[in-house]
């Protein structure tokens, strides 16, 4: 049961990321779909695209994407289970950025 996606997605400029969050949106087992663009180039955009819910098909996400002209570069976080479990900071992390 996946309860919230985060996925790295290359996207044309067409459709806008209005009408990709509203197709997501409609799919069954989601709620919410949020989408950052964070680069935008010449003939693509690169998008976080989060996406929560109750019961996400991974597979009609990405079918649905497809559909639109987008690919997943990468599944950068999935949350599963009866509950999210929120990220939280340790050492690790502090180390891991010097």
């Amino acid at each position: 049961m996946i309860r919230r996606l985060v996925l790295d997605v290359l996207k044309p400029h067409n459709p806008s990321v209005v009408e990709l969050s509203e197709a997501l949106s409609h799919l069954e087992g989601v709620e919410g779909v949020n989408i950052i663009i964070y680069k935008i180039d010449k003939q693509v955009e690169n998008a976080k695209v989060i996406i929560t819910g109750s019961s996400i098909d991974f597979k009609n996400i990405e079918k649905t994407l497809q559909k639109m002209g987008a690919t997943v570069h990468s599944v950068d976080e999935v949350a599963a289970g009866n509950r999210i479990v929120e990220d939280v900071k340790t050492p690790q992390d502090r180390s891991a950025r010097m």
